[in-house]
């Protein structure tokens, strides 16, 4: 496990990327929503490895209801990573496994499959 950060470093109705690994990359963000936290890779289905977020932590819609991909505007439910609208659907978001523990939040390693 891999701490990212406190859990009031992430606002409810926010996300935020993070590059637990290092480099200059965030290769995973988490969002907040109704109290609850989701974690995906930053990796768009339609084209593995495009980056989802068109600046850095902007990776939901304007109304806050829905992840999006700058590159190709497809749209993808907050709970399970579901692409909803665009040249994805069908597909999903990898999720990462989180944790919370003594108010910080953890993430699996990138490297091993999600649990």
């Amino acid at each position: 496990m891999i701490k990212l950060c406190a859990l009031a470093d992430i606002a409810e109705g926010t996300a935020r990327g993070f590059a637990p690994e290092g480099g200059a990359r965030d290769t995973m963000f988490v969002v907040r929503k109704d109290g609850q936290l989701h974690g995906y890779r930053n990796s768009c289905p339609h084209i593995p490895g495009a980056a989802m977020a068109w600046r850095k932590d902007a990776y939901l819609s304007h109304d806050g209801e829905y992840i999006v991909c700058a590159g190709h505007g497809a749209r993808f439910a907050i709970g399970d990573g579901q692409c909803l609208f665009g040249a994805c659907l069908g597909q999903s978001l990898t999720p990462v496994e989180l944790t919370v523990k003594a108010g910080s939040i953890w993430a699996s390693s990138q490297d091993s499959p999600p649990r």
